[in-house]
């Protein structure tokens, strides 16, 4: 059979070189119309995209006030993995295996924190003298503290039995969603109004709404001049807000005030703004370890992934 002579372009049509054929993409990108966010913000849920060693995932995350909420049942999980609390194998996309100690991390921890064992001995006599009168304070803003930490709002994501829905296409999430299968979420009342409505096409994670926890040891082991500030700040707002969703105390604990990934926590927003705080915030943090920074994370995300229940 005779080969056929390519098609030339009609003489009318002017053709495009390189430059120019870009220049033509990035218009049509550009006018590309954003995914819709107007069901989102009706329902008052946003879809989230989360990187984990073990691959790529989208979930939803809302937020309401804590007394709203029941909180996920973890009975079950804790019942299957009797160790959970104490060590976690990760399995990565090389199948490689990552055994996580907190035993590790907690000596680590205690070497840098020895320093501050006088001060907060300081502190805790200061409030064993407090005088009765003052103790009677503390009960009335105790109780003050209950009813604001009742309307506190607080994170819940698309969870169930203590385990975190992640699925790989938007496709995969949409039908589960439809199907009507149990999860936490289905307690909000704009549930039923999102399983109607929701298509593929909506599942468009925001920038903010986009993790990339899988990075994150790296990064720290790279040392103090390669830290990237933004990943490490947003790991931080996710890990802290999966801890409380997904109740996990040992995370919590870990990115706790005064804990040593709170004060690195601290210390990269600081350094991130301008004039004298963020000089000092830059200070702050060539003096936390990276060694003990990556293992800590290396231990979140580790007990991260433990919960995750992988949906196709």
């Amino acid at each position: 059979m005779a080969r056929q002579s390519p098609q030339r372009p009609d003489a009318d049509e002017p053709e495009l070189d390189d430059t120019d054929a870009a220049a033509a993409a990035d218009e049509v990108e550009e006018d590309r119309p954003p995914a819709d966010r107007a069901l989102w913000e009706e329902v008052r849920i946003d879809p989230v995209e989360i990187a984990l060693p073990a691959g790529t995932g989208f979930t939803l995350r809302a937020y309401r006030p804590a007394r709203e909420l029941t909180p996920t049942d973890v009975a079950e999980r804790d019942q299957d993995d009797p160790f959970l609390a104490r060590r976690q194998v990760v399995e990565t996309e090389e199948d490689e295996e990552v055994v996580i100690l907190d035993e590790e991390f907690a000596a680590l921890s205690a070497e840098e924190d020895d320093e501050d064992e006088e001060k907060d001995a300081k502190r805790r006599k200061g409030k064993a003298d407090a005088s009765d009168e003052e103790k009677a304070e503390d009960d009335e803003d105790d109780s003050e503290d209950e009813d604001e930490a009742g309307d506190e709002e607080v994170p819940l994501f698309l969870t169930h039995k203590g385990r975190l829905l992640l699925f790989k296409t938007p496709e995969s999430l949409v039908t589960f969603i439809r199907s009507g299968a149990p999860n936490d979420l289905s307690q909000l009342d704009s549930w039923n109004e999102l399983s109607e409505r929701l298509e593929p096409a909506d599942i468009a994670p925001l920038d903010e709404d986009t993790y990339e926890l899988d990075l994150v040891v790296e990064n720290l082991r790279g040392g103090h001049d390669a830290w990237d500030h933004e990943l490490l700040i947003e790991a931080g707002e996710i890990a802290r807000d999966l801890a409380y969703a997904l109740r996990l105390p040992a995370v919590l604990d870990m990115l706790s005030a005064g804990s040593s990934l709170d004060d690195l926590d601290e210390a990269l927003r600081a350094s991130v703004n301008g004039g004298v705080g963020g000089f000092l915030g830059r200070r702050r943090l060539k003096k936390i370890g990276a060694q003990t920074a990556s293992l800590g994370w290396r231990t979140i995300v580790g007990k991260i992934s433990a919960v995750v229940d992988w949906r196709d």
